[in-house]
């Protein structure tokens, strides 16, 4: 069974034309299962009232569809957080009053002005020519959520980020480092022997409680990922953000699905110091927030080193 994942952003509702609702809190997902080949589009719901689902959204595909119906600094955000995370597969449109001049302005220099531009009514067509993009790097699954069923035990729902994982594996959750055992694998509500990225699944896990479990923990292989509660980044500070930082001071950190509370431990090289331990690898793409600015609210962002 493969998998393709897409995020739908700008005009967020045009996703339950391509599939059945799932789950929905402050992201929405929706599915389609066609031969062989499972679908699934998430919407930032949370956003634009919260930056963080837009970034976490953003994570979870492989693809974007982009339909712009407006010009504004949300659209802006949604333009940084792509280029940010070098979302170069993608699919862009506008609604038709909106002027193609402007949001070409807006999308200059950005990996967004690289995606395929087609009319709305094209969308679905060029979106069902994208292929599956595998990763077969060791097993790694990111957690977006988790809760107890009768009968069952704890379930966790995610994304199986790459590799295989099986029904009786043993591996690591991370950050506690605690052994979870699979017990059995749903994909589609079918029920799987093994899943492979980029899935997404429901595990029945052994080994672990709903409450030892946050959004954006990680199932992995022991020693295949860092647990750290300091991080330095090869930052670079977003141009439109005006504000001036300083040590000390708080923010939110994305890395994934994570979302973490942190403060600025040194500025020359900008450090972070982390509340609670975070789960990464040198490479990853770590975004800045501040969702208490009343204008942009990614201050910045850049890879661990």
């Amino acid at each position: 069974m493969q998998s393709i994942n897409f995020v739908v952003l700008g005009k967020q509702d045009i996703a339950a034309e391509f599939g059945k609702k799932g789950t929905i809190t402050d992201l929405s997902l929706y599915d389609r299962k066609e031969l062989d080949v499972i679908k699934t589009w998430v919407t930032p719901s949370g956003f634009p009232e919260k930056i963080q689902p837009l970034l976490q959204a953003i994570n979870l595909a492989e693809y974007v569809i982009f339909l712009v119906d407006k010009l504004d600094k949300f659209t802006g955000e949604q333009i940084i957080a792509l280029d940010i995370l070098k979302k170069d597969k993608g699919i862009l449109s506008h609604t038709f009053d909106v002027d193609e001049s402007k949001l070409n302005l807006m999308i200059k220099g950005t990996i967004v002005e690289k995606y395929l531009v087609v009319t709305p009514d094209k969308l679905k067509e060029e979106m069902d020519k994208l292929q599956p993009i595998p990763n077969t790097d060791s097993p790694k699954m990111v957690i977006d959520q988790c809760f107890d069923v009768k009968g069952v035990g704890t379930v966790i729902l995610g994304k199986v980020l790459c590799g295989k994982i099986k029904q009786y594996d043993n591996l690591k959750l991370y950050p506690l480092g605690i052994d979870v055992m699979i017990k059995s694998i749903q994909m589609h509500d079918d029920p799987v022997d093994e899943s492979v990225s980029p899935a997404r699944v429901g595990l029945a896990v052994k080994g672990v409680k709903h409450d030892d479990v946050g959004r954006g923990d990680i199932i992995a292989q022991m020693g295949t990922v860092d647990v750290k509660s300091e991080i330095e980044l090869d930052f670079i500070k977003n141009p439109f953000y005006k504000t001036d930082i300083a040590q000390n001071q708080g923010c939110l950190v994305n890395i994934g699905l994570q979302i973490k509370a942190a403060k600025f431990s040194s500025i020359t090289p900008l450090k972070l110091t982390f509340e609670k331990p975070i789960v990464c690898n040198s490479g990853d793409m770590a975004v800045i927030l501040k969702p208490e600015s009343t204008t942009i609210r990614i201050l910045g962002s850049g890879k661990i080193k």
